[in-house]
């Protein structure tokens, strides 16, 4: 079981004092089957009055910082160690994914209903149609197969590009400029997913792999950013963690902090500020992934948002 140190700065930079309002942090990973939190360490500058910690309604862990007084600067740093034994793709069951197209049980479709329903824009299902090339003419097709195919697709097929610019990327958009980043990758493999008829959710947290390299290069390393993928539900075989960014299958590598069902609800930093539109300076964002063990290595994504005045960022 790999030990990773991980450390998440982020620090925001204003032109004079300003105020702060509530701030929102999901940093702290989920604790699974695969992955457990040893340690975790939040330093808050300037210090709020009050500090708290929920778990929201998909189980991810939010901390929540509300201030007094002003200040130039907001830093917020996190750091996590934890234990990282997630399985790649060799491990999963095949069988267990049954074929396609997927009937899921009673019992489960209540709580998988807004995970199946279509969230994106897409009045003439281009991404339906898009993903129905990965059919192979019979129709006779496993379930796991499928998803493969259209996670290497968007692998194949695309161009990777890191957007500054915040949030997603209408997954219809992604298809038709044939680019994205991490994000806008992982929300188009969850619309076609939803196109079949699956539950699908969105995932963010830490990468393991450069996003530049074919594999792992050896050594400790201390680089990294945030990365986001999907995950699909399966009978019998649960969630699966998808990421069309690299084509790979598995857990492997990805260390989970969220899961959700929309994007908006992933943002792994997010507040208010009271001041004039001229005060903000500008935001810097650091992320390190530093291996305990000599076989692992660094992570990848995106950022934290901007926070903007006397609205949620």
């Amino acid at each position: 079981m790999a030990s990773l140190t991980i450390r998440h700065v982020t620090t925001y930079r204003y032109r004079r004092p300003v105020a702060f309002g509530e701030h929102r942090m999901m940093l702290r990973p989920r604790d699974s089957h695969c992955q457990r939190v040893i340690e975790a360490r939040l330093r808050i500058s300037p210090e709020p009055r009050s500090l708290r910690f929920v778990q929201d309604a998909f189980g991810n862990h939010v901390g929540i910082a509300r201030f007094s007084g002003r200040a130039r600067n907001l830093r917020v740093e996190s750091v996590v160690r934890l234990e990282h034994s997630a399985p790649d793709a060799a491990g999963l069951e095949l069988e267990d994914a049954g074929p396609f197209p997927v009937d899921y049980r009673a019992e489960e479709t209540p709580d998988l209903a807004h995970f199946i329903q279509r969230h994106q824009a897409d009045p003439d299902d281009e991404i339906g149609r898009w993903a129905r090339r990965f059919l192979p003419a019979n129709g006779s097709i496993g379930a796991f197969e499928l998803l493969n195919r259209v996670s290497r697709g968007i692998h194949r097929d695309f161009l990777y590009k890191r957007r500054e610019a915040k949030g997603i990327q209408p997954p219809l958009e992604t298809l038709r400029l044939g680019h994205g980043s991490c994000r806008d990758f992982a929300m188009l493999m969850i619309e076609a997913a939803r196109s079949f008829g699956l539950a699908a959710r969105f995932a963010s947290g830490y990468l393991a792999v450069p996003l530049d390299a074919a594999e792992a290069p050896s050594g400790r390393s201390g680089h990294g950013a945030t990365h986001a993928w999907a995950q699909v539900y399966l009978p019998d075989a649960g969630w699966i963690d998808f990421d069309p960014t690299h084509g790979g299958v598995g857990a492997a590598g990805l260390v989970t902090v969220a899961v959700v069902r929309d994007p908006g609800h992933a943002i792994p930093l997010h507040g208010t500020f009271t001041g004039f539109p001229s005060d903000p300076l500008g935001m810097d964002v650091e992320v390190s992934v530093t291996p305990d063990a000599p076989a692992a290595v660094s992570a990848i994504g995106q950022r934290a948002t901007r926070p903007r005045i006397v609205q949620r960022a």
